[in-house]
């Protein structure tokens, strides 16, 4: 089991940023050896390291020095994929990828004034602990939180974390005894008006299996359109990927591999299903590798509609090569195209309908899916949708007696789109039909902090008449519904 650090949102573009493919069938020994012809390069190699260990003044290890002749080796495809994993490394990885590790079970949040808890997983010790969503973390084992904290959270299952948080204004301390964790990689529910949620969190060994689990309780419960929610998933196996695919169409291309020849060859689905309702998929800075294989695929395909943000740019693919001791190497194999053969390494691929924030994007998507009637509920740290929660807020700000909410919140809710401008230092509101609302600092009827704008609710509600919203100061929750 991994021994893992905190889930960060901020964290996560390096983390599994990889597509897992079967591994290649094993070199033979001899026939590596017969191809180097025992050549007089592996004699100066183990003479160097001979000399290395027999004569250096501060004296070297021989483990050490194979290590770094591996890594030195493999450093040199300057490839930011490839890697060399020992017995423990190749086993921590395999829990990696699969979403298991050893923790408290949170995903937590970094702003430059605070870090809190955005979700709580479902079973976990923090839920036991009585920890919840939108707790700010002040203190961890009476340390301070800086912008490196979240680490200490880790550490050996049964071992206990002392937390300082501060929830409603009020300052509590919580022990929570370290466990075990799987994190599931899908989740998934119907919102309303038919419209269904699934979300997948990472392309494990089972994903598959569980993604059909899920599609079939929401088709049970009536689904007429899908949102596929991709952010923040950074990969894992392709093979996982391509089997959620054919839930999607029952047959066409999914991809294009190549490898050192350069030659394109289509991966295809033959006996899938279509999914026969319209389908949503959200991406975003995140959105890697498997990931985005799956959203090129239905993209391509004409299967689905693409909001977000641009995804992050993994178009290559890793075997995974078990080697004699143990020890895995994990080593760029096959480059991938999209179905119309877009190679987007390093670029990423751009949405369909470009959205900035969490929370505007999740709206975006519902409504293109066709839900009619929103309620979006929360504050500054945490988010629900017609009662269900999400990752997100609504951008909440108090100041006197004016209340403010995220202008990209707002903007979406409306079916609009938002845009700062700079030199009146104003927030522009412009409607589909092209008319333009602004929302100047001067007047108070907005704000801005932190890069980001809100705009003062009664202004905007002159403006915006289809919105409705109230705000109760007792639990500091706003609601903000739109018809």
């Amino acid at each position: 089991m991994k021994s893992a650090k905190k889930i960060v949102t901020a964290a996560l573009s390096g983390l599994l940023a990889l597509s897992i493919a079967a591994s290649p069938a094993a070199f033979a020994a001899d026939a590596a050896t017969t191809e180097l012809g025992q050549s007089s390069k592996l004699d100066i190699i183990n003479e160097i390291m001979q000399y290395l260990e027999y004569y250096n003044v501060e004296g070297v290890d021989q483990d050490t020095l194979i290590r770094g002749a591996i890594d030195g080796m493999v450093s040199t495809l300057d490839d930011p994929y490839s890697q060399y994993l020992d017995k423990d490394e190749a086993a921590e990885f395999g829990h990696q990828v699969d979403l298991e590790y050893v923790g408290i079970g949170v995903r937590l949040i970094y702003t430059t004034k605070e870090l809190y808890i955005e979700e709580v997983m479902s079973g976990s010790p923090a839920e036991k602990a009585g920890l919840k969503r939108g707790d700010t973390i002040l203190k961890i084992n009476g340390v301070p939180v800086d912008d490196t904290a979240g680490d200490e959270l880790a550490g050996t299952s049964g071992s206990k974390v002392t937390l300082l948080i501060q929830r409603n204004g009020a300052n509590k301390s919580i022990v929570v005894t370290r466990g075990e964790i799987s994190a599931a990689s899908v989740s998934g529910a119907i919102i309303g008006s038919g419209v269904a949620y699934i979300a997948i969190n990472g392309f494990t060994q089972t994903v598959d299996e569980e993604f059909a689990v899920i599609l079939d309780k929401v088709r049970a419960a009536g689904m007429k359109s899908l949102v596929l929610d991709l952010r923040d998933n950074t990969g894992g196996y392709m093979e996982s990927a391509q089997n959620i695919a054919a839930k999607f169409m029952d047959a066409g291309i999914m991809m294009y591999t190549s490898d050192q020849s350069g030659v394109p060859t289509p991966v295809t689905i033959t006996n899938g299903s279509k999914i026969g309702v319209p389908v949503v998929v959200l991406t975003n800075e995140y959105t890697a590798s498997a990931s985005e294989a799956l959203t090129g695929a239905l993209r391509d395909n004409k299967i689905a509609t693409v909001v977000g943000a641009r995804s992050y740019g993994k178009a290559r693919i890793q075997s995974l090569i078990p080697l004699s001791d143990g020890a895995e190497l994990k080593m760029t194999t096959m480059k991938y195209l999209t179905p119309s053969k877009e190679d987007f390494n390093h670029i990423g691929l751009a949405p369909d309908i470009e959205v900035k924030g969490k929370t505007a994007q999740l709206i975006t998507a519902l409504q293109i899916a066709g839900m009619t009637g929103i309620t979006a509920s929360g504050d500054g740290h945490i988010l629900d949708i017609n009662g269900t929660a999400f990752a997100g807020n609504v951008g909440l700000v108090k100041q006197g007696n004016q209340v403010y909410a995220s202008s990209r919140v707002l903007s979406a809710l409306v079916e609009s789109e938002v845009s700062w401008d700079a030199k009146n230092k104003k927030v522009l509101i412009t409607t589909g039909a092209g008319k333009i609302s602004g929302f100047t600092l001067a007047s108070k009827e907005a704000l801005y902090q932190e890069g980001e704008t809100f705009i003062d609710l009664a202004a905007f509600k002159k403006k915006f008449p289809q919105l409705t919203w109230s705000y109760n100061a007792a639990q500091n929750q706003l609601k903000l519904s739109v018809k």
